[in-house]
């Protein structure tokens, strides 16, 4: 089993050291799920909420949230992004799915930073359909893909 990385000797909580690593490009996607009543995505896409485009303000956070992750996340390095997309798709009647792609060119993986953007794309969603849904549930927020660095190619689904 791989040891855990951000643990110094003592046990204490460490930022790892990734001065070594060679530059490589970089890139993780990430996904969430939000599920609601059916009268409410319906809304969201026919462009009707009272607080305005849904998914046009939840793409801006996600982006936002990703370039804030290492300010959020204690131990994560500040990443030069240089790419942060952020994407929804109606899956079914009641369910939008969130997809959030970063890439970087740097010593260290943007997964934290993908799975930043898909989370935060998801509460905004949640926050501008509140006062319709307060229903909502925000789940499966996962890795699905990631590449670059020592370790490679990772998917699942």
């Amino acid at each position: 089993m791989t040891e855990l990385t951000h643990f110094d000797a003592a046990g204490h909580a460490a930022m790892v050291d990734v001065g070594d690593k060679p530059e490589t490009a970089r890139a993780a996607t990430a996904r969430a799920t939000i599920t609601m009543r059916p009268d409410t995505l319906r809304m969201i896409l026919r462009g009707l909420a009272t607080k305005g485009d849904v998914f046009g303000v939840a793409r801006i956070a996600g982006i936002m949230a990703a370039k804030r992750t290492a300010d959020l996340i204690p131990l994560c390095h500040p990443l030069p992004i240089t790419a942060v997309s952020v994407d929804f798709l109606a899956e079914g009647d009641s369910a939008v799915g969130i997809t959030a792609t970063v890439k970087t060119t740097g010593r260290t993986g943007v997964e934290m930073e993908a799975l930043t953007a898909a989370s935060i794309a998801a509460l905004t969603v949640y926050d501008m359909c509140k006062s319709v849904d307060r229903g909502m549930r925000i789940a499966d927020l996962r890795v699905v893909e990631k590449s670059g660095g020592k370790s490679g190619l990772f998917r699942q689904a």
